[in-house]
């Protein structure tokens, strides 16, 4: 596979923001904070929603966020019945993503709107995601390919992809989306929160004739946009973008789009595929901004394994573990599907569940069970 010479321009830069990202946390001070909400309404908030406690939800029978909210292929007596075994788990939200592209297809918004409803049927809000810069940089509306057998992710999308996101003349396209999918929710207690972007500067060496050029400076820029966008609705939910490179050192060393993350966010939310050290270090440099942490990814075995959720509730962190049950995402293969086959019987990287809603690993089960459901179904 040959790569273009901006991949690996971003590749690279990707490698010195983990280095950078490695320095110790001392060596750098808080983003100064240009939040909308001040650091005592983010914690108001908090003390009010309780601690979160879910997972990235795709239901199984949906390969990427299209698939997901199409009519064509909306599937709502799924997500309902992967709901339940979520509530089962003492789940009381999901961070689930949408697409711009659905602001083309009739009905996506009352489709959100009654998934929000199954969710609050089972005792979960939602944290929703709007854009995200992983994956596949060519999404389209209609029929969605089929999962490539055994690979992580196969149809997952970007949004909004290259076409657009390579043509700032094409970026108040998006404003639309975001004002419009904010303030038809913006004063909804089902919505948790608004994820304005995942991993916006997110390389990926799997699509690398087809991936935006000068990605970094294109993400950071459009960011800010999207945050202005959000800001001028106002919704009584925190925005919010996770920082996800060097997040246990000082994460503010990195690429600037970093600064924009801490600096803009209501809340901090972060990724970890870290284990138990590299975690507390990651809460410990965090804490210091003063606002309420969510960890809107975690759970990669064997690194990252399902008992970190004790961390979490122990420093009082959201957390949102990557999958919930085994489908078409095919998340249960490793990143390094791309490159090499899985073995049969190899560890599962993401998911809890089978599609039966037997759990993987009944031990898993029990202890996030039993971590989960005395803080988010009787009060903590």
């Amino acid at each position: 596979m040959k790569l273009r010479a901006d991949t690996v321009v971003g590749l690279a830069r990707h490698g010195l923001d983990l280095a950078k990202g490695t320095y110790p946390a001392r060596w750098t001070a808080p983003v100064r904070s240009e939040a909308r909400w001040s650091s005592e309404r983010a914690q108001a908030w908090w003390d009010q929603v309780g601690w979160l406690a879910g997972c990235n939800f795709t239901p199984s029978t949906a390969g990427n966020q299209l698939e997901l909210w199409q009519a064509e292929t909306y599937d709502p007596e799924t997500i309902d019945r992967e709901l339940g075994w979520a509530a089962e788990l003492g789940f009381n939200s999901i961070r689930m993503f949408l697409h711009h592209l659905l602001m083309d297809d009739p009905g996506f918004h009352e489709r959100l709107d009654e998934v929000l409803g199954i969710a609050s049927s089972h005792g979960i809000g939602a944290l929703l995601v709007l854009f995200d810069g992983c994956w596949n940089p060519e999404a389209r509306l209609g029929p969605q390919p089929s999962p490539r057998p055994g690979i992580h992710n196969s149809t997952w999308v970007q949004s909004p992809g290259f076409e657009v996101l390579s043509d700032p003349r094409r970026w108040p396209e998006l404003r639309r989306y975001v004002v419009d999918t904010i303030e038809r929710f913006t004063h909804d207690p089902r919505v948790h929160g608004w994820d304005l972007f995942n991993e916006p500067n997110g390389t990926s060496v799997y699509y690398p004739r087809t991936d935006a050029r000068d990605k970094y400076r294109l993400a950071r820029e459009l960011l800010g946009q999207v945050f202005d966008w959000a800001q001028e609705v106002d919704p009584d939910q925190p925005l919010t973008t996770g920082v996800f490179l060097g997040t246990s050192g000082a994460v503010e060393r990195g690429d600037p789009i970093n600064q924009v993350m801490l600096g803009r966010s209501d809340v901090i939310s972060f990724h970890s595929y870290l284990g138990r050290k590299r975690l507390d270090a990651t809460i410990d440099h965090l804490v210091a901004y003063g606002r309420p942490l969510l960890c809107t990814e975690w759970l990669g075995r064997p690194r990252s394994p399902a008992n970190l959720i004790e961390v979490f509730a122990d420093r009082d962190v959201a957390a949102y573990n990557w999958g919930l049950v085994d489908g078409r995402t095919q998340t249960k293969y490793p990143w390094t599907s791309w490159q090499r086959p899985t073995k049969p019987d190899a560890p599962w990287f993401h998911e809890l569940l089978h599609p039966d809603g037997v759990p993987y690993d009944r031990r898993e089960a029990e202890l996030i069970r039993a971590t989960c459901l005395p803080r988010t179904r009787n009060g903590a």
